[in-house]
Order: structure tokens, then sequence, then C-alpha cells
């Protein structure tokens, strides 16, 4: 679907793609997600898109807020609430569940339901589970309105790092040592779990990294040094996914490589190298967002290991199926091998952010980056593609 596309009525000058920016939602990264909503308002532009914001409450209640994206910043380390500039503390958001309406419709109790028009195209800036991963996509396609970012299965694949591991090994790509803790595995049997994880740290070493299996922006991870803070990490990281992962520490550089949709395919930015904090023990939440560790980019890289990065993150993309956007960090191992670690399927946006800043550095500023991902998704229709 084009610009030129949309419904017209002659009788009236042509009107601009409406944009739902939607952020927020029920993660633990509902904070970061207005972050990148705040800076995605700042940069779309207001001459060519007709916008509109809708905030997901961490309880999952839609709701109508005001566009300041002043407001959707990080304050005296503190990340905002989508409660704080919801309209209503009652109203809800409606989408339309009908291929054949996008009209979006607004209700709050004891008042008619309000038309809000219809919507073209949605800019999913949610983080982590309940709308990164799969979840809010499948909502878009049975709406039948198209959607900015990746489509249901690798959404799914990029969130749930498990999963996302296997089909990087399928397709050739290499990925560090690991094993993973269901939940059931630990209601049956916590001692065979933990002898698991153990056994790892034997063939690996230590330090260890416990995370959420389906979690983002560094949130519920902990780095482990010896079996005596085993057990903290996995209560942490199961207070945000019952499912968790657990990866042997790779000695190394961290390098990120940006992938964006163009319209002859997916093409990959200028890296970038994410250096070891100097107050923080490795890259984790505060030091991403709250401290604001910066990255160095382009990163200090010979031409042909920027070649070769940039190759692995369109394969990555390749491999899951991705669409519109995705961010991809490896480890450049002490022996000149890149690892991959994951993939973003939807890369913080925030004004420090490094996707953009590789864009940036690649010749595409923060308002075109924004503009792009919304014409590639006007391109697209919804279904089987």
């Amino acid at each position: 679907m084009s610009t030129q596309n949309l419904p017209q009525n002659p009788e009236q000058p042509p009107r601009k793609p409406r944009v739902a920016v939607v952020f927020g939602g029920r993660s633990s990264e509902h904070g970061i997600s207005m972050v990148t909503a705040g800076a995605v308002l700042r940069a779309i532009d207001r001459t060519k898109y007709d916008v509109l914001p809708i905030g997901i409450t961490r309880e999952g209640r839609w709701v109508l807020t005001a566009d300041e994206p002043e407001r959707m910043a990080i304050t005296e380390r503190r990340t905002p609430d989508v409660e704080e500039l919801a309209e209503s503390s009652e109203g809800g958001v409606v989408l339309p569940v009908d291929p054949a309406n996008r009209e979006v419709v607004y209700n709050e109790p004891g008042s008619v339901p309000k038309a809000l028009g219809e919507v073209d195209v949605v800019f999913p800036v949610l983080h982590g589970p309940y709308g990164e991963d799969g979840t809010l996509q499948g909502l878009l396609e049975l709406s039948g309105v198209p959607y900015v970012g990746s489509g249901v299965l690798a959404s799914a694949v990029g969130q749930d790092k498990e999963y996302m591991k296997r089909v990087f090994t399928s397709f050739g790509l290499k990925v560090g040592p690991y094993v993973v803790i269901r939940p059931r595995e630990w209601e049956r049997d916590e001692s065979a779990a933990r002898k698991k994880i153990v056994d790892l740290a034997g063939e690996h070493g230590w330090p260890l990294f416990v995370k959420p299996a389906r979690a983002g922006s560094s949130i519920g991870i902990t780095k482990v040094d010896d079996p005596a803070g085993l057990d903290e990490a996995i209560a942490e990281a199961q207070r945000h996914d019952p499912k968790i992962l657990v990866e042997a520490a790779l000695r190394g550089r961290e390098i990120e490589c940006g992938v964006l949709e163009f319209e002859d395919g997916p093409r990959a930015s200028v890296p970038s190298e994410i250096p070891p904090p100097d107050a923080h023990a490795y890259y984790d939440f505060e030091a991403k967002y709250i401290d604001s560790t910066p990255g160095v980019v382009p990163a200090p890289l010979t031409d042909e290991q920027t070649s070769e990065v940039q190759r692995l993150a369109v394969e990555a993309f390749d491999a899951a199926s991705c669409e519109g956007l995705v961010r991809a960090d490896f480890f450049l191992t002490e022996d000149g091998e890149f690892v991959i670690n994951e993939i973003n399927t939807m890369p913080g946006m925030t004004p420090i952010s490094m996707y953009p800043q590789m864009w940036q550095a690649s010749g595409i500023s923060y308002p075109e980056l924004v503009d792009r991902l919304v014409q590639a998704a006007l391109r697209r229709s919804t279904g089987l593609r």
C-alpha cells in the first residue's frame, strides 16, 4: 500500500496517512518503550502524516494520550508511565477487528463512543512481551492494518532467545554456549536444573549470564561469578520470565549493526562498538539508559571486519524472516570470529540508542529513518507474504 492508494474523496483535498504510534505495554520495558515513542513522535514529519498517540497501560488498557513527547523522557533516573499521559482514567481505545474497517473508536463510560478516524499504519514501539513478541502483530494482521516492523513469526523468534539461537544455528550462524531452563524443569527438579547450569560453567568457566529468555533492555540479567550467586540470579530472571537462559561469557568486543529495509531489500548500517562501561560490571539497564554509556560509532574495525559483520547482520535478518528493521548484536572474539548474541526486531530508538546513531553515521537522519520505516510498512500488505 502506498500513500497514493489511500482512500480519497474527489471533493476533498487528499488526506495525509494517519500513523498510530502505540507504546507502553505490559512488559517490564514499559518505560523504555515510552522513551522510544517520545523520540518517534518528535521526529515524525507532521506535514506528511497525521499522528495518533495510543498508550497501553501496565495493566493492558489502551488509552488516548497527550501528544507531548517532552513528557516521555527519563527524569531523575525514573522512566515515564502511560498513566501519567492518559487523557482519561477510564476511557479506552478500540482497534477495528474487521479488515474492511480501519476506524479507531474511543469509549468512555457514560458517553457515546467517539470515532477517531481511520488508521493507515501502526508504529508499534513496544518492547518485550505483549507487543514486540508477535502478539500485537497478530492482532494487527487480524485487523488488516499495516504496521512497522516484523511479522508474527519473526517477532516471536526475535523475542525468544532460545528459539532465536536455534534458528540462527540452523542457518549456519555461530552462537555462544548456553542452556535453557524451562519452568517445568525447575518445578520438577530444581537440583537437576541447577546442575545443568553448573555443568555449563564447568565446561566453559565462570562468569555466566543468567537472563529471562523473553525480555530485553538488559532487564533481569545477572552476571554470576561463582556458584554462590546462582540462586539469586535465577530468582531475578524468573521475576520477568519463568523460562530462563544461561549463557557462558564470551571474551571479546561487543559489536552492533543495524539493518533497515529499503525498496530493494535489507541493508546494513555502519557498525558500532559498546565499550565496557566504567561504573558497571557489564552493559546493563543502568549503563544503557540511566548513565547513558556511549557507544563508539562507527566501530574501530578493519574494512574486512566491517563488511563481515554487515553481511552477518543481513543474514540474521533474513534467517528470522524479519521486516522493517533489526539491530543485530555480536561478539568479536579474541580469535577474530563474529558470534551473534541476539537480534532486536524493535530496538530501542531513544535519543541515545545505538540503532538510530548507527544510521545517522550511515547518512540517514532520525526523521528520515522514521519516514523510511513508515513507508516500508505502507508498501506491505497484511496477511501471508
